[in-house]
Parts: C-alpha cells; structure tokens; sequence
C-alpha cells in the first residue's frame, strides 16, 4: 500500500505559476487549491514517502 505525506502552502497569486513548478520539481502533486475565504488561495499537494 502506497504511503503519503501532505504538504500544505499559500499560493501568491502574482507568482503561482512559479510556486506550484517549484513543488512539482521536488515531487509533489498539486491535490486541490482552494480559497481560505479571505481572497488567499491555499494549495494542498501530495507525494509517496519514500521507504
């Protein structure tokens, strides 16, 4: 069975692009991003730990 660990990280908005390619560099998958309700958005990524 697959293991995960969860990493979870404010989005600028005038450099995403730049942020979400920096976690997908290191492994990470982008699960979801949503608004915290204060106009921020929050990205919630995912990879398998490593045995």
């Amino acid at each position: 069975m697959t293991k995960w660990e969860y990493q979870v990280a404010p989005v600028l908005n005038h450099a995403a692009t730049q942020i979400l390619n920096n976690f997908g560099v290191d492994g990470w998958e982008l699960v979801t991003i949503t608004d915290n309700g204060s106009g921020n958005l929050v990205a919630y990524f995912k990879r398998p730990v490593a045995e």
